[in-house]
């Protein structure tokens, strides 16, 4: 059984957690999830990484617009300085590895930001209200559409151009980070979605699947995929 290593958020009394979701998606893939524990330590995330076969980044708190390159806006939501820090490291050295990789929401965005790319730190403020994206009130519901790229690696899992999705983010990438390529849109033109052509298996989503996958197939294909790809 494959295991995949899944990134935590912190909450404000210091406990990690993560949304039961991912680990149920993991699971329904065929492999073991195991959450990584919080730390800075370098040669502790080097040993992670070398003990597990694929890296889920997962939701949580705003990006540090310092990790790429701006101050913090007054439309910037809470950051985890700590995450940022562990996350940056573990995607970078996964990259250097060729370790699949699956990013959810923030970790798509981290995925992003750690090639170079950069965010908008509010969307309503920054880029539009055409579609309301922060939808907390539905986590688990699909609220908008996006369009797939059809020659993509999220085309290829899905076998869909056009995605129902939930959506539980206020910020999104604006400038995708060097090498990957966009494979999915809002219909008001946000990036929804990017991969790495080349790579084993990265792939990151703004929506997401974890809180679909018990109930649409295609959510639950995006695991499948990638936990197969952990063992390629």
């Amino acid at each position: 059984m494959r295991w995949i290593g899944v990134t935590p958020s912190q909450s404000e009394d210091g406990r990690i957690t993560v949304n039961q979701d991912y680990l149920d998606a993991v699971f329904r893939a065929g492999a073991l999830p195991v959450l990584l524990p919080l730390t800075g330590e370098k040669a502790a995330l080097k040993e992670m990484l070398n003990r597990i076969d694929g890296l889920l980044l997962t939701g949580g708190a705003d990006v540090g617009p310092e990790m790429y390159g701006e101050e913090k806006r007054p439309c910037c939501g809470e950051t985890a300085p700590r995450r940022d820090e562990m996350e940056f490291a573990l995607c970078r050295w996964a990259l250097e590895k060729d370790m699949p990789i699956l990013g959810i929401c923030r970790g798509h965005q981290v995925l992003s930001c750690v090639l170079g790319g950069d965010m908008y730190q509010d969307i309503e403020e920054q880029f539009g209200k055409e579609i309301k994206h922060p939808r907390y009130e539905a986590p688990r519901d699909q609220v908008h559409r996006v369009i797939v790229e059809e020659a993509s690696l999220l085309h290829s899992i899905t076998g869909l151009t056009r995605l129902e999705v939930n959506s539980r983010h206020h910020q999104a990438v604006r400038r995708p980070g060097k090498g990957l390529a966009v494979n999915a849109r809002a219909g008001d033109g946000l990036i929804e979605g990017v991969e790495m052509p080349g790579k084993k298996f990265v792939l990151g989503v703004q929506w997401h699947p974890e809180s679909l996958s018990d109930r649409y197939p295609e959510a639950q294909a995006l695991f499948n995929a990638f936990v197969e790809a952990c063992g390629a």
